[in-house]
């Protein structure tokens, strides 16, 4: 185990811990320039506080905040009020104390979720993501409680601008309740905060992706440093394809980014997108699948999210192995994908050997 550490985030964490997210998004995850307004907001607001998983019991309790949406929606707007709506709309509900806070993925707004939570509230953020990197759906990052028998799911949320503006909280089944969630952010214009799924950390920490946020700011820092070839050095992958986009499309489809951008290099590189990068093709054939990592930089060298791709820009795309990211279980669980790959049409969930080693 990890020596217990509680510190105070600080301004020298803002870049890095948004940066690094933003590598780990891998096309989704959030946007670089609303991730620091919100960790820059939470900083002046108060003193939001870190602490490895080992500062807690095991039968402390801890909930998911999180953002839900598409991010190429075109009239989102989830305001660190509605953040705070969200989780207080959780704690109501919930039949006992939360102790601690906790986010749901790494990406340039998702890693930083909980920050202004903790300013306002007091509560700490766990060193501990539900997954280590952005994924499309909440199944995904509900750390395999949808296979929890008996699991009862609370969750509370809020976003949107005020002439669409929802909030509520639900609770029952995981999958019902994301969809309710999931419905909301349609309405609410793309986007909404949520507080939700409450665990004991000791099942966050068996099933979830411990110093998930640490090892964000560290890719950040080097990221910072050498650019995206060292991001990727430090990853243990390469900048795989360096081309211009000649060809993009971007439909929201149940409260999702789907899409695919085409290169215009000779091997003809595709990428699939649901929100985040999901497969990569070169020369017709698979380079990199989900949960591997794909990330997109633009020509200046800065994270580009998949809604922001645009036909006649450069890109250099980023692979590493999912074998060198911090992850969740349910990366290896194979009925989390068969939605995704619905929307797509197209097979990438991992092979029969990989969920067998896992």
């Amino acid at each position: 185990m990890e020596t217990p550490v509680k510190r105070q985030l600080t301004h020298d964490d803002i870049h890095a811990a948004v940066y690094g997210g933003a590598v780990l998004g891998g096309g989704g995850g959030g946007f670089v320039e609303r991730g620091l307004r919100t960790a820059e907001l939470a900083l002046r607001t108060g003193v939001p506080e870190l602490w490895t998983v080992d500062e807690f019991a095991a039968e402390d309790l801890t909930a998911t905040v999180a953002l839900v949406g598409a991010p190429a929606a075109p009239d989102p707007q989830v305001l660190p009020t509605h953040l705070l709506r969200a989780l207080e709309l959780l704690r109501r509900d919930l039949p006992r104390e939360l102790v601690a806070i906790h986010t749901n993925e790494n990406g340039a707004e998702t890693t930083i979720n909980g920050w202004f939570h903790s300013a306002i509230t007091g509560l700490p953020v766990i060193d501990l993501a539900c997954n280590g990197r952005a994924h499309p759906s909440s199944v995904m990052g509900a750390m395999g409680l949808h296979d929890a028998d008996g699991y009862r799911a609370y969750q509370g949320y809020a976003g949107g601008k005020p002439y669409a503006y929802v909030e509520g909280s639900v609770a029952g089944g995981l999958e019902a309740t994301s969809n309710v969630v999931r419905r909301a952010s349609v309405e609410a214009g793309g986007w909404v905060g949520v507080a939700r799924n409450p665990v004991e950390v000791g099942y966050a920490v068996e099933n979830g992706a411990p110093g998930a946020v640490s090892f964000a700011i560290e890719l950040g820092r080097r990221f910072l440093a050498d650019g995206p070839a060292g991001a990727a050095r430090h990853l243990g992958g390469e900048i795989a394809v360096t081309g211009t986009v000649r060809e993009y499309r971007c439909e929201q489809r149940e409260g999702l980014d789907v899409g695919v951008a085409v290169l215009d290099d000779d091997a003809r590189t595709t990428l699939y997108i649901v929100n985040e990068y999901m497969a990569l093709d070169v020369a017709g054939a698979r380079r990199a699948s989900f949960p591997d990592l794909i990330t997109t930089f633009d020509e200046d060298g800065q994270p580009l999210a998949s809604a922001d791709v645009e036909v006649g820009e450069q890109v250099r795309v980023l692979v590493a192995p999912a074998g060198n990211l911090l992850l969740s279980r349910t990366m290896y669980m194979p009925e989390v994908y068969a939605p995704v790959e619905e929307l797509l049409g197209i097979r990438f969930a991992p092979a029969a050997k990989v969920l067998a080693d896992a």
